[in-house]
């Protein structure tokens, strides 16, 4: 009686082949994470090295370069930087850059979503070419524009004043605009035609209906917003002579003394604690900037 004998996978090559392919993807997943991480510091390092330095003594500043740890920890670079220069504190100077920057970044943003609005979902006149004008803002240099607005507000005797400042973000920004109209080209027109059926107008469309979902790409516009005019420091160069309108740009720009011996501890201190408010405006908001910035509109 002869024996059928069957032949079983060899199920130990799998395993191996499973194995291998196993230990292939870990190395590559570490290695990834080992690049990005590597990247991550070299870009980090210069705000790590910032901040270290607010700690060094002024004679460590310059001697101890290379590292991130002070031999001499100490405060007073804050204490000294916070004093301001002529009296004048840097309570002064934060309260004027979050006066700036707040109402700056309320009136960009407001005015953006009004004018995106316009664009996407109202029909008028020579809509097409006003658009396209828009756009074209876009790559007009801010240099080109200064002289202009400079005689302009000059003749209205707001020089050193926060009017040249924030007068021309009632009109919006071309950028938050566009951004803005994007997204509001993704909410369905049905519930513009079954407000209109109920006898709301456009404002009560805009406000009730379409403003409520453009809410993520606001805040991202807004993350934008006040990022771009806490940094800002040409303008208030231009506009602000008084020291005590210096928003934290300028007041740092001015703390340096060419003429005499710089504290730059207590710059660098002020300058670590500038990044502050940015920081923890990004840590909160963080979560809005991936949906604001795909513009998806309204989901389901």
């Amino acid at each position: 009686m002869s024996t059928i004998s069957t032949t079983t996978p060899e199920r130990p090559a799998v395993q191996t082949s499973h194995k291998s392919l196993a230990r292939h993807t870990g190395a590559r997943t570490l290695t990834y994470h080992v690049l990005v991480a590597g990247s991550g510091l070299v870009m980090i390092y210069p705000i790590l090295w910032l901040f270290a330095s607010s700690f060094k003594s002024r004679a460590e500043i310059w001697t101890n370069v290379s590292s991130l740890i002070p031999q001499e920890f100490t405060l007073m670079n804050y204490v000294n930087g916070w004093k301001g220069f002529g009296g004048i504190s840097f309570t002064t100077f934060y309260a004027n850059s979050f006066f700036y920057a707040g109402v700056a970044t309320l009136l960009t943003v407001m005015a953006s979503a009004i004018v995106a609005y316009g664009f996407a979902r109202i029909q008028f006149t020579g809509r097409r070419f006003w658009f396209a004008a828009m756009l074209t803002t876009l790559m007009l240099p801010v240099q080109v524009q200064i002289i202009p607005q400079y005689i302009v507000f000059s003749k209205l005797g707001w020089i050193n004043t926060f009017y040249p400042l924030l007068l021309p973000r009632i009109g919006g920004q071309a950028f938050f605009i566009f951004m803005i109209m994007q997204f509001i080209r993704g909410i369905p027109k049905d519930l513009d035609e079954a407000a209109e059926m109920d006898g709301c107008g456009k404002g009560t469309i805009f406000f009730r209906i379409i403003l409520p979902q453009i809410v993520p790409a606001m805040i991202t516009a807004s993350i934008f917003a006040f990022y771009w005019t806490w940094e800002d420091f040409l303008t208030p160069l231009i506009y602000l002579n008084a020291p005590t309108l210096y928003t934290v740009s300028l007041a740092l720009r001015a703390f340096a003394d060419p003429s005499g011996t710089t504290d730059w501890g207590a710059i660098f201190a002020m300058s670590s604690l500038s990044l502050v408010p940015v920081f923890v405006i990004f840590v909160i908001f963080q979560r809005f900037l991936v949906e604001g910035i795909s513009t998806t509109g309204l989901k389901g």
